[in-house]
């Protein structure tokens, strides 16, 4: 049950053959040139296996729909979200307790600054 912006898709936007390296390199965050280079290093390694593997995924591996990211801050969001779930999500609480921080300040400052809106919160309570 994976959600649709954390499978590996085929990239044709950025392919060279049937776009399995740059869905590999998006996937990972890593350059598509290094996850080329790399594919061609792996073939005399693999014994000529990662030719037909790689046509397998082409034909298995969905293309990437078009809509799925806005811009390339959402792409590094979601690469990272792919790497490590649980770190980009104590990120994410990190920037809301900060938030949080600074609305505190800011409602502490407003409200000792402005002592008859003190007096009514004291009347409340």
């Amino acid at each position: 049950m994976n959600s649709p912006r954390t499978t590996l898709y085929r990239d044709k936007t950025n392919a060279k053959l049937m776009g399995v390296c740059s869905g590999v390199a998006d996937y990972t965050g890593i350059d598509a040139l290094w996850v080329r280079l790399g594919a061609l290093l792996l073939i005399p390694m693999s014994g000529g296996w990662l030719i037909p593997l790689y046509f397998l995924a082409g034909l298995l591996l969905s293309k990437k729909p078009a809509h799925l990211y806005g811009d390339a801050q959402h792409d590094k969001y979601w690469q990272r979200v792919r790497q490590s779930p649980k770190r980009t999500a104590r990120e994410i609480r990190g920037r809301f307790r900060d938030i949080d921080r600074r609305l505190a300040e800011v409602e502490h400052h407003y409200v000792t600054s402005n002592p008859r809106l003190s007096a009514e919160i004291e009347r409340l309570r």
